[in-house]
């Protein structure tokens, strides 16, 4: 594990595993090789067959809350045939490098891994540090969901790695996806109007949200946002289509919740068209005074970096479902990713950005575990 030892080795190694809503296994067990080395007691958490996930935490009583981490190992697709080279050969490109999952967000747990290793080599006592690497967060914290709670230490801080440039995000949007079905009457294609073409309907509905106007808005969350994502239909083109599906992305904000939401939806697409819930994420919001938000602002300043905070993001994370089993005392997310490469042709990450992460994280580790009249009062 050589060419691991450094973040940028790891990222490296984790880029070159295609974990492209599968293949998460091989993932978790090379970052469980690495969380071993470090010393932690390290267990991988079944799902799907190699959609392994991995719980890990350090050997120090149970007694006390760890702070815990958490990242996702699953990536949204690559066509290679957009990129300039090959995503997951992680090439660089000046203080980039480039690959699927770079920001999005491999370096992170690359990053949080290796200061991990780093601050157990030193003598300290800890206090205690779990680490949570999941599957298939990018279809809805499929996961996160499924890693029974007993696995887990509850209470502490909870630092979820996703890209945000190394600035502190203490809060973040909640996600209703919603599935919105149509039927229709199925004739010859030659004679459409002895049919009913479920298909168009569901078309006239997918218009009418996207330029629906008004979706409610909250003080630095900003507006709900509605992405039709995926819709399908029929079967060939001589045939009316019966029956048609439509895939809805609505991210939530505090005053704008999911039965609010499923009321404005079936509002606009009218009362033939069958509404039904896929995915549903709470939001995450941490007060900006809370111990954990100035802990990372404090070791954010000490390594001469920007300690304002960044608005509540528009995605969300795993801490949607974490936050809640863990009981946590606080949530932010923190990470070396960029958040605009996200879900993007040619994502890279910087690697300055990765090296001051292992930095911040080693800081925020050392300071979590510090005796106890120099930490901040967890409230």
């Amino acid at each position: 594990m050589e060419h691991e030892r450094d973040a940028v080795g790891l990222v490296r190694a984790l880029i070159a595993l295609d974990t492209v809503a599968a293949g998460e296994g091989a993932a978790a067990a090379l970052t469980a090789g690495v969380l071993e080395d470090a010393g932690l007691s390290t267990r991988m958490v079944g799902w799907e067959q190699g959609r392994e996930q991995v719980v890990a935490v350090t050997p120090e009583e149970a007694g006390a809350p760890p702070l815990t981490f958490t990242g996702h190992l699953d990536t949204v697709p690559a066509d290679a045939r957009d990129w300039h080279g090959d995503p997951w050969r992680a090439e660089t490109d000046g203080d980039h490098l480039v690959g699927r999952g770079a920001s999005d967000m491999k370096s992170g747990v690359a990053a949080f891994l290796v200061a991990l290793r780093a601050h157990r080599a030193r003598p300290h006592r800890c206090r205690g540090v779990q680490v949570v690497l999941t599957a298939g967060e990018e279809t809805g914290c499929e996961g996160a969901a499924r890693i029974p709670g007993g696995l887990l230490r509850g209470g502490g801080w909870l630092v979820v790695g996703e890209p945000t440039a190394n600035r502190v995000v203490r809060a973040h949007k909640g996600a209703l996806w919603l599935r919105l079905r149509t039927r229709g009457v199925s004739a010859h294609g030659s004679a459409p109007d002895l049919g009913r073409n479920a298909v168009v309907a569901l078309a006239r509905a997918a218009v009418a949200l996207h330029d629906a106007p008004g979706w409610p808005h909250s003080e630095g969350f900003g507006a709900v946002t509605a992405n039709v994502g995926r819709m399908s239909g029929g079967t060939q083109p001589n045939v009316v289509p019966d029956a048609a599906e439509l895939l809805l992305d609505l991210r939530t904000v505090p005053g704008a919740g999911p039965a609010e939401l499923r009321g404005r939806v079936r509002e606009i697409v009218g009362p033939e068209v069958e509404v039904a819930d896929l995915v549903d994420l709470p939001l995450v919001s941490t007060p900006l005074d809370s111990p954990l938000v100035g802990a990372a602002r404090a070791v954010l300043r000490a390594a001469g970096l920007d300690d304002e905070p960044s608005p509540p993001a528009r995605f969300f994370t795993d801490a949607s479902v974490l936050a809640r089993s863990l009981g946590a005392a606080g949530t932010v997310v923190l990470g070396p990713g960029e958040p605009a490469q996200c879900h993007v042709v040619d994502e890279w990450c910087s690697l300055t950005r990765l090296e001051q992460a292992v930095d911040v994280y080693g800081r925020l580790l050392d300071s979590w575990c510090a005796p106890a009249s120099d930490l901040l009062d967890l409230g």
